[in-house]
């Protein structure tokens, strides 16, 4: 079930925040930017995991964190210019959203999972349309049994009606 709302990821009470990323990122804009500021360790965690296995584009990575926070790593766009070495990552495609999507919906099943928040996923420097990319995640979860808050609009430092 989908749930479009309005307010700051941040403070959802979802038991996962899964966000668009490039492999080898450094979480330097948007919503990435405000998790590495809260999860310094999911950012080391994450490049030690790119390191190990050099992930590729449509895929994801799942940190779970001291509080019980979860956040699913979405590869939605292309590695940054020069693999890793400084710059941010590069274009998302709709293809990878889709097949990150379907990771999402194997992450929610395996880990018996009630509630996720989406942010308007590969949007920001991912550079889709949300019209483009909308749909796709109403395909992907419209018959789910877990609720997808989807944060359509954000609102700094306010909490969703969840």
């Amino acid at each position: 079930m989908i749930k479009e709302v309005s307010g700051d990821i941040m403070l959802s009470k979802a038991q996962a925040i899964a966000h668009g990323v490039a492999p080898h990122d450094h979480f330097e804009n948007g919503l990435a930017l405000s998790l590495r500021q809260d999860f310094p360790s999911m950012v080391k965690d994450f490049r030690h995991w790119c390191h190990q296995t050099n992930p590729k584009p449509g895929g994801a990575w799942v940190w779970s964190g001291a509080e019980g926070k979860r956040i699913v790593n979405l590869l939605t766009q292309e590695p940054p210019s020069g693999h890793g070495h400084g710059g941010h990552g590069g274009a998302a495609s709709l293809q990878n959203v889709g097949h990150t999507l379907r990771e999402l919906k194997k992450i929610i099943q395996e880990e018996g999972l009630k509630s996720v928040a989406l942010p308007r996923l590969a949007t920001g420097v991912g550079g889709l349309k949300w019209d483009d990319v909308k749909p796709l995640i109403y395909s992907a979860f419209d018959d789910s049994n877990t609720v997808v808050y989807v944060y359509s609009t954000f609102v700094k430092g306010q909490a969703a009606e969840e």
